[in-house]
């Protein structure tokens, strides 16, 4: 069964507060999304396997530790998990990037893929899908399936804000994805938005409106 963690940590919600308030700029929103994402980085990798090797030091041979070489891929959804991607990539620069688009369609108001490019070994590769918001669950449940369905068998998913809608969404749909928050907010608003939230973050990533 999938898990759901919350950060508590005390840099990742002193960088949240300022990603939510709505006099941080463009410029400083991105960086800031960018921290948050190695912050998180940091501890969605905690479980990576480990190999021992032996090292040259100075002083003399050591017998020390590195990854095991699990293949890792991060899989942003478009177009406001890209802000997410680099702040990973920091930490694991050797990980792949594959991408996922959906859009929502007018009538069924269902999320549909229309764009999807991945790694070519996706069965050999843990996946982090990456988008800032957590919402309604409908984008994330199919980037999820998108990636099931090419044979990807090992998926977390990462997100800044969740709403509990989203997250029950995603358990229900694929309960054996752990997912992983920065802050679990109140609740949806009429218009789909988490409250208190941070607005809409594509928009304030890429200044458009």
């Amino acid at each position: 069964m999938g898990k759901v963690f919350v950060f508590d940590h005390p840099l990742i919600q002193h960088k949240l507060t300022y990603i939510r308030d709505i006099n941080t700029g463009t410029k400083e929103f991105r960086e800031l999304v960018d921290e948050v994402a190695s912050l998180m980085a940091f501890e969605i990798t905690r479980d990576m396997p480990l190999q021992e090797v032996e090292v040259e030091t100075p002083v003399r041979l050591a017998k020390s530790k590195v990854l095991a070489g699990k293949k890792l891929g991060i899989i942003p959804i478009l177009r406001a998990g890209l802000g997410m991607v680099d702040g990973i990539l920091k930490l694991i620069p050797a990980a792949k990037v594959g991408h996922i688009g959906l859009y929502r369609d007018p009538e069924t108001l269902q999320p549909v893929e229309y764009y999807v490019k991945l790694p070519s070994d996706v069965e050999e590769r843990d996946f982090i899908v990456v988008d800032p918001m957590l919402a309604t669950g409908g984008s994330a449940v199919e980037a999820i399936n998108s990636l099931k369905k090419r044979g990807a068998k090992n998926i977390k998913f990462m997100c800044l804000i969740a709403a509990p809608e989203g997250v029950e969404a995603v358990k229900e749909a694929h309960p054996d994805i752990d997912i992983y928050i920065a802050a679990l907010d109140e609740n949806l608003n009429d218009h789909g938005y988490i409250v208190p939230g941070l607005g809409d973050a594509g928009d304030r990533l890429f200044g458009t409106k």
